[in-house]
């Protein structure tokens, strides 16, 4: 072969590969190394990334990377501007104050903690801290007596910026009630359209003009879309409570645009300063397009999963950092892009507890200490000896009876779970004074440990084997449903044709997020109530997901009586049984038991009203978690059929009611 055609056939094959590169370079996501370190540590960052800058004026502070321009309100601390891109705004051209910022509700008023103060933190090359302070001012009554002051960070190299908040109260401060606090941010309409939450919850969103045309349905956050923009989504139902989640699985979420191709994400690298554990639930992004990061909230458990602080309290905490990242690519295709966001949130949780927060109120890494042991679970009637306790749920949170974790809000918690041999360790948990906690699943009930314990600096409070007692009174006769917390074990129907979120339409996770589906038990039994028959009835199948009201034909409702029909072959007259009702949610719910004589006016279990949680009307699957344990001679029952009769007696609307965890029987003891 000749020395031409050699050099044509060696370009040709340059050229492909060349092509190539451009062709894979050219679809890469933008973003930058994003690391919280310091440039001593990463010399390279300093050559390749402009240094950050700040600028401030009497109305706006502006802090710039060269990747990201972020503009505050000066001296109020609202985010009035995000440049990146070759965009100069992301948000909504609403008043400069409501386009991105902190809120609360307090004594039931709603506050954007518009702050009077404002401060320069730390500021060089590497890092800017800004500080914008809401101070209490007793002569005002229009203002929460609290401190606020809400940090906002710019590190070199950054595709984003961070925000968190030390909300303080002092001594000799009047009471108040705070129901929430969060971060809200208002995103361009022309933008962004298209949101992502999770791998398997991502769509086209429909707009607030769509909503505002559409049919409002039996609240005014379901909406019914009529006239949409984008005639795809016409009939559909929108609802901002279908993308809410559980805490332990916000991690991120946000909004896609396609012109640009580019996102925006809400990235929360922990959860140790939200209320109610890691199964709290709460909302994520929605029509707006908006995006939140909740502190804590009353969503799906009532109002005491506020903050209620007594005259004189003294409280600080601190809500915090969230990341708000964004990036970019040349394609067109969004699971990049949602696929780079989830590499950065797992950048951001392998970090945390960062490195950077200036304030003294946060805690860096070699502040805090850990807490490590071995889990057991003890079933006499499963097993003789304790078994590891696999996948458990073990955290740490304030000190509180077996279950409080669950409504406590002032402290910070620190969770994680058991590997297959029981084995935990709690990292990076603030100095203090702790109750340890824990759940298993496919286990009834809660564990806590028999003490408190001190948590201390730099060292790991190791507590050995310990064994979580399952609650247990006697033999198992029978049991319907999973004890995991939930109800989505159970049966879910099919919302009603022209009330369906298409996402939901062909997934078994998510199915109980459709709208309407509380309605569906009058439906499905039209002529009388449920009734469940141990042994034939399958609870997949049979028993459905929430104990509702009956809606009647004038629009009133009925009090619903469930049935679970059972043989006994023998019965122990002086012995005595046990059954235990595992709720996964009440809402204004009043729960009664009869153990075969439905006649008798007094029923032999009265819950008394209970729950606050709506889980029903918000489509959850679970709010806050209760057990009852009733117990009762063996003279209540017969040799043959037996019958448990289940009343809902609640009748105040269509979203009152129960959801089961888990019902078992046991009988007596034979230990």
């Amino acid at each position: 072969m000749g020395f031409k055609m050699q050099n044509k056939i060696v370009l040709y094959y340059f050229a492909i590969i060349f092509q190539f590169f451009l062709l894979v370079s050219g679809s890469r996501v933008h973003h930058h190394d994003n690391r919280n370190t310091s440039t001593k540590e990463n010399p390279k960052l300093q050559q390749v990334s402009p240094p950050v800058t700040l600028t401030v004026t009497s109305q706006y502070v502006v802090i710039d990377n060269g990747i990201v321009q972020l503009s505050l309100t000066n001296p109020t601390g609202s985010m009035f501007g995000v440049k990146y891109n070759g965009i100069d705004n992301l948000l909504e051209p609403l008043q400069e104050t409501q386009r991105g910022y902190w809120d609360t509700m307090w004594n039931g008023k709603f506050d954007t903690l518009l702050a009077s103060k404002f401060s320069v933190i730390a500021q060089d090359d590497n890092k800017v801290e800004v500080s914008f302070q809401k101070i209490y001012d007793p002569l005002n009554g229009n203002n929460p007596p609290l401190n606020v002051d809400k940090r906002y960070v710019m590190l070199r190299g950054s595709s984003g910026f961070y925000s968190y908040g030390i909300f303080q109260h002092l001594k000799g401060w009047p009471a108040v009630n705070l129901d929430e606090a969060r971060i809200a941010i208002k995103l361009s309409k022309s933008l962004f359209h298209f949101m992502a939450i999770s791998d398997d919850r991502q769509r086209i969103m429909p707009t607030e003009e769509d909503r505002a045309s559409g049919q409002t349905l039996d609240y005014r956050e379901a909406v019914k879309i009529t006239n949409p923009s984008n005639p795809r989504l016409k009939n559909e139902v929108d609802d901002k409570y279908q993308y809410t989640d559980e805490i332990k699985n916000i991690k991120v979420h946000g909004w896609i645009s396609d012109t640009p191709h580019m996102g925006f994400w809400v990235i929360s690298p922990s959860y140790e300063y939200c209320n109610g554990g890691p199964m709290k639930q709460d909302l994520t992004s929605h029509v707006g397009p908006t995006s939140m990061a909740i502190f804590f909230s009353g969503h799906y458990a009532g109002p005491q999963l506020g903050v209620s602080l007594t005259n004189g309290e003294t409280w600080t905490k601190v809500f915090g950092p969230v990341f708000f990242y964004v990036n970019s690519d040349s394609s067109n295709d969004h699971t990049i892009l949602w696929e780079d966001a989830k590499r950065q949130m797992n950048e951001e949780t392998n970090k945390w507890p960062y490195d950077f927060p200036a304030s003294i109120d946060y805690l860096h890494a070699n502040q805090r200490g850990s807490v490590s042991g071995q889990l057991m679970v003890h079933d006499w009637y499963i097993n003789v000896d304790a078994l590891p306790a696999l996948n458990a749920f073990i955290g740490l949170a304030e000190p509180g009876l077996i279950g409080s974790w669950q409504s406590e809000t002032k402290g910070y918690q620190f969770w994680t779970q058991t590997d297959d041999f029981g084995n935990f360790k709690i990292n990076n948990v603030r100095p203090g004074i702790y109750g340890v906690y824990s759940w298993v699943p496919g286990v009834m009930g809660d564990y806590k440990f028999s003490s408190y314990i001190t948590v201390t600096q730099g060292k790991d409070t190791q507590l050995g084997q310990i064994i979580f007692e399952a609650p247990r009174n006697g033999p198992t006769l029978w049991e319907i449903g999973f004890p995991d917390r939930t109800a989505n074990e159970f049966f879910i129907p099919d919302p009603l044709p022209g009330l369906q979120n298409y996402l939901y339409t062909n997934t078994t996770i998510h199915k109980f997020r459709q709208y309407g589906l509380w309605d569906r038990y009058t439906d499905l039994y039209p002529n009388g109530d449920l009734v469940y028959k141990i042994g034939v009835s399958d609870f997949r199948k049979d028993w459905f997901f929430a104990h509702v009201n009956r809606r009647n034909k004038d629009r009133s409702f009925s009090a619903t009586t469930w049935q679970i029909v059972f043989d006994v072959k023998n019965v122990d007259s002086n012995g005595t049984y046990h059954l235990h009702i595992a709720l996964a949610s009440a809402s204004y719910a009043h729960l009664l038991v009869w153990i075969n004589t439905p006649s008798k006016p007094r029923p032999w279990f009265d819950s008394s009203p209970i729950g606050m949680s709506n889980a029903i009307a918000r489509h959850g699957i679970h709010g806050l978690y209760m057990i009852f344990y009733i117990e009762f001679p063996g003279k209540q029952l017969y040799i043959g059929e037996n019958i448990i009769y289940l009343k809902q007696a609640s009748v105040y609307g269509p979203f009152t009611g129960l959801m089961y965890d888990y019902i078992r029987l046991e009988g007596p003891s034979t230990r």
